[in-house]
């Protein structure tokens, strides 16, 4: 095991219909996360939520289903983030944003440094 490292949690909370251009947002988000250099980004999909609006989406009604919630989350350096937030303010209409401090733990031979 190895000792934990100070990061910073980017979470990113979306619709999974929202757009960035032709792309999906969540689709955008990663790539320009991946541009920027950040060390990786995880899209994940919620089967229910429901945001300001109060309309609930959840994969149990059909109409629905095809707008389910998206959290997208990237973990680096501090400074690395802080970068990333004008990149991120360009791209995204509305959403929740959330920044969390963090540990990262590195396990295993195939670590990056």
């Amino acid at each position: 095991m190895r000792s934990p490292t100070e990061a910073v949690l980017l979470r990113i909370y979306i619709r999974e219909q929202e757009k960035s251009g032709r792309l999906p947002l969540y689709e955008a988000l990663v790539m320009a996360a991946r541009e920027a250099g950040l060390a990786g980004a995880t899209v994940l999909r919620g089967p229910m939520g429901f945001g300001r609006s109060g309309a609930i989406h959840t994969a149990k009604i059909l109409a629905l289903s095809e707008d389910l919630p998206l959290v997208v989350e990237i973990v680096d350096a501090k400074d690395k983030i802080d970068a990333f937030l004008p990149v991120l303010d360009a791209m995204i209409g509305s959403g929740l944003v959330t920044l969390e401090k963090v540990q990262v733990l590195r396990y295993g031979p195939a670590a990056a440094p």
